[in-house]
């Protein structure tokens, strides 16, 4: 028997255990898709507590405290942090199973140097510890991306953020790259509230008057290329519901005049209005040289009473289940014909989603560029144990496992790249079951470079950040 989460946790053989304390676990970090404010980042902002570290704005831990059975004063309320901090305290013991149990153990392990279990009985003795580390030197948001090993960062930023902190971080003496990914899902989403007042902020950022259609493509235009000025290589898309009409300039320019004037539009054109803008925008990554990533069938906001009262992304989000193979291909190949697809991620929140992707996927790669088009890895409520191996089998079942570019936040806490850690033990357990059953060599000459290139090396080349990691190819 294993003792509680020690130096083999998650590695089931001798063989696992050398490949990731040899090659996996020592590897940076590109952190590629998070929710980390790069104020916060330039500021080091620091913390008085751990409830501030962990459960303001963790709907992870939210949802968890809520199942069992705590009351929402505990949780979003009034109640005090250490109030707070008991209450997650004596919910952690009945998560087992969950990742968030480990997680939160890994966390205490590495960053505060707790290897004791969190429960009611230890609380306040942890409370204790960690505290006064945090008021100490060394424990500002900085010193966590450095003592993680992250070497790059892309936030999710607005087309009308100012990109004011990511300027300062470039000039200041952080050593890891802070850069943006750009995520112009307001721009999309024609019926939603504010989406005029929106338009009206891009005009302000891009210092472009928005007349119409054609002056509203030139803006996020003018955006984008903004953004790769100041090191941007990537954008985001939340395409909660995949569609895809033809449409014509003509057909778009008359569906965007219609919600610029505040009526709704139809579904049909809806559809049509977002995939040109859709298709515009992939032109432009690919001309240059961005990866476009899809965040594919979220159900957000289930629960309307507590949407109304404490907003979104505060815990009531779902699966989606509905259908996304048509719609994908023929936006895909829309870019595809006119040989514009740029590099791509796919992710779905629904992994029976994944062998779809991994098809689709298969379906659109070339140009001499190893894995194109990936099956993004292991997404919100996938990213446990057997979500993570289940995308990463399905991966290797249907294309390159060798080209996956590995792991990601999908964070807006300082803490989470233990998520690294945990995905990278996986990852080498796995390998190492493919070795113990005779299905791969025992051979580190040829596995050495996979397991490295899947932690970190992967990642930098497909997202082209050889300039921000210049010396760090491993």
């Amino acid at each position: 028997m294993k003792n509680f989460m020690d130096d083999t946790f998650l590695l089931n053989s001798e063989t696992a255990e050398r490949l990731y304390h040899n090659y996996a676990k020592d590897m940076p970090i590109i952190d590629y898709h998070c929710h980390l404010s790069p104020k916060e980042i330039y500021e080091n902002k620091t913390y008085e507590n751990i409830t501030e570290v962990w459960l303001y704005g963790d709907h992870y831990k939210w949802r968890l405290m809520r199942a069992n059975g705590v009351e929402e004063a505990y949780i979003t309320g009034d109640a005090s942090d250490y109030e707070k901090f008991l209450a997650w305290a004596k919910t952690v013991p009945m998560t087992i199973g969950n990742p968030v149990y480990n997680w939160t153990h890994l966390e205490l392990q590495r960053y505060f140097g707790v290897y004791e279990a969190l429960n009611e009985d230890s609380a306040p003795a942890i409370w204790e510890k960690v505290n006064e580390q945090l008021n100490g030197p060394g424990f500002g948001v900085r010193d966590f991306i450095t003592k993680s090993n992250v070497k790059l960062v892309c936030t999710t930023d607005d087309p009308i953020d100012s990109l004011e902190y990511h300027q300062k971080l470039k000039e200041s003496d952080f050593e890891t790259a802070v850069l943006p990914s750009f995520r112009p899902d307001k721009g999309l989403e024609l019926n939603r509230a504010g989406f005029r007042d929106w338009v009206g902020q891009l005009e302000e950022a891009a210092g472009i008057s928005i007349k119409n259609f054609e002056d509203f493509l030139a803006a996020l235009d003018a955006r984008v290329r903004f953004f790769h000025s100041i090191g941007g290589r990537v954008s985001d898309h939340a395409l909660d519901q995949i569609v895809y009409e033809e449409a014509t300039m003509e057909e778009a320019s008359k569906i965007f005049a219609k919600a610029k004037a505040g009526q709704k539009v139809d579904e049909l054109e809806e559809a049509k209005y977002k995939s040109f803008t859709l298709k515009f925008l992939g032109q432009l990554y690919g001309e240059l040289d961005w990866v476009m990533q899809f965040h594919i069938s979220a159900l957000r906001n289930n629960n309307s009473r507590m949407f109304e009262r404490l907003g979104p992304d505060t815990g009531y989000d779902s699966i989606n289940d509905g259908q996304i193979s048509e719609s994908l291909v023929h936006l895909l190949d829309s870019l595809e014909k006119e040989d514009a697809l740029p590099k791509t991620v796919l992710y779905s929140l629904n992994p029976k989603d994944n062998p779809t992707l991994a098809a689709i996927a298969g379906s659109f790669q070339g140009g001499g560029t190893p894995g194109k088009i990936q099956l993004g890895t292991a997404w919100w409520f996938n990213d446990s144990k057997e979500g993570m191996l289940n995308q990463m089998k399905t991966l290797a079942t249907f294309g390159v496992f060798s080209q996956f570019i590995g792991m990601l936040t999908d964070s807006r806490s300082f803490l989470s790249y233990i998520r690294h850690e945990y995905f990278r033990r996986l990852m080498c357990d796995l390998i190492a079951e493919w070795i113990e059953s005779g299905e791969v060599p025992n051979d580190d000459e040829l596995l050495a470079p996979i397991v490295k290139g899947i932690s970190y090396n992967n990642a930098k080349r497909y997202l082209g950040f050889q300039e921000q990691t210049e010396s760090l190819t491993i």
